[in-house]
């Protein structure tokens, strides 16, 4: 049994950050690698995805999905949301061949979105004006300097789009319904709580990591600072 961690931020290659400053989000990039090496060892029976994320960047994201998804026939995978599987996090573990959610935990968040700052009028305000020199006829179209044009809003609407019909179509293949369900339900870009979630499809049951570690025949270990926890109220008892 393999359980790898599915938290915090999503980006594309987070590990560049975690090796300057310790971490705190998940390498779409190292995730990838991490599910490989589990799905090929055969020494691994199964894959618990222990996740906690808010989401993050869309680059990567359905690449990971997809190898979620290729675990299919080879060998189990199971996502565990404790508690929160968000955005890019549900985009990634659609695919998985069961998602538990913990009682108090949600899902969804289904959709795309990006915005441009415009700060031409407060820099209008401090006495500062730009003037921006390029080459290319659209390579400075979404500078933040001055409003968009129409066609230039035009343009970054249909490539929001088009990333919110790659997530659809992912997540509509991994929990087996059609487009139009994800579309028309599954929380239509709301996260959704653990029980309706079931209901709806986007689950398949409400459990905790530990009831899903027992279903597999292993026994959690136990949390050193948990243990450790009444021994410091004792002792700031006696003070």
């Amino acid at each position: 049994m393999a359980i790898i961690p599915l938290r915090g931020v999503i980006s594309n290659r987070m590990n560049l950050m975690g090796n300057i400053s310790g971490g705190g989000g998940t390498s779409s990039e190292a995730f990838i690698q991490q599910l490989r090496n589990s799905r090929d060892d055969e020494g691994v029976k199964a894959v618990i995805l222990d996740v906690d994320t808010p989401g993050g960047a869309v680059s990567g994201t359905d690449e990971a999905a997809g190898v979620v998804q290729s675990f299919k026939g080879i060998k189990p995978i199971i996502a565990q949301v404790n508690a929160s599987a968000a955005s890019a996090g549900y985009w990634m573990i659609a695919g998985a061949d069961e998602i538990v959610v913990t009682p108090s935990g949600q899902v969804g968040s289904i959709g795309v979105y990006t915005i441009h700052d415009d700060i031409s009028a407060a820099l209008e305000k401090a006495g500062i004006k730009k003037t921006i020199i390029g080459a290319g006829q659209f390579k400075t179209e979404t500078n933040p300097f001055a409003p968009l044009s129409e066609e230039a809003l035009d343009h970054v609407r249909s490539q929001v789009t088009a990333y919110y019909d790659m997530f659809v179509e992912r997540v509509a293949s991994g929990r087996g319904v059609a487009t139009s369900a994800v579309r028309d339900g599954f929380g239509k870009g709301r996260m959704v709580m653990a029980r309706q979630a079931v209901a709806d499809g986007m689950a398949d049951r409400i459990g905790t990591m530990e009831e899903t570690l027992q279903r597999f025949g292993v026994e959690p270990q136990p949390d050193r600072k948990r243990a450790l926890a009444p021994e410091r109220m004792k002792r700031a008892a006696s003070l």
